[in-house]
């Protein structure tokens, strides 16, 4: 972590959102392969931009951002007032996995950068069901997830092992390993990983579709 950047306080709801160093070839590959590499990174870059200017400055909860490779810490791409933390090594249930387990104590919502929709009220909803839930899930049209939050109260719930990432299985897969948790569903976003999703958001008016 960061030494001067560091996550610290006592309880506090912590919105945390993963994101990767915005490199050309190392971000938006699938949707690079439709639009080309140069137009996917400048998707990218200007959907972190607009995702960190919309969720940012909210005093409801803590915003810290998990980057990785863990050498992009001392990028200057980062804002210089959002605290950081290095995702790690492993595939992304283990980065998810040590994000719940390393943050002081509070509610944990984790999103990602690749849904253009996400708003301050998507983020307000999950943490209003993590009140009485111990997990929220927001579902993704393409079988996974945009948002998995936890309780973390009276623990915190291991709940990544054995998911088939990138997958029409990732939602079911991590559904099952919170057998037994009372679980809150939000509604269901759209990942602009291909030409086809990045048309349809355009044509719906999402805010971060081009700079």
């Amino acid at each position: 972590m960061a030494e001067n950047r560091r996550a610290q306080g006592g309880t506090s709801r912590w919105l945390v959102i993963m994101a990767k160093e915005p490199r050309a070839g190392a971000v938006k590959t699938r949707l690079a392969r439709d639009i080309g590499t140069v137009a996917a990174t400048q998707f990218y870059r200007h959907s972190l931009r607009t995702l960190l200017a919309r969720l940012t400055g909210s005093r409801r909860w803590r915003c810290v951002l998990a980057v990785t490779p863990d050498t992009a810490l001392t990028s200057p791409i980062w804002p210089a007032d959002v605290s950081l933390l290095p995702q790690g090594h492993g595939d992304l249930g283990a980065r998810l996995q040590r994000v719940f387990d390393c943050l002081p104590p509070g509610p944990v919502v984790v999103i990602g950068t690749d849904i253009p929709e996400i708003a301050p009220r998507h983020i307000a909803q999950a943490f209003g069901r993590l009140g009485s839930y111990d997990a929220v899930l927001g579902p993704a049209t393409d079988g996974g997830y945009w948002l998995v939050g936890l309780r973390r109260r009276p623990r915190t719930r291991t709940i990544f092992s054995g998911v088939r990432w990138s997958s029409a299985h990732t939602l079911e897969d991590t559904l099952a390993n919170l057998a037994g948790a009372r679980v809150a569903m939000l509604e269901r976003l759209e990942d602009a990983d291909d030409a086809a999703s990045h048309r349809r958001l355009a044509g719906a008016g999402a805010r971060v579709i081009s700079p």
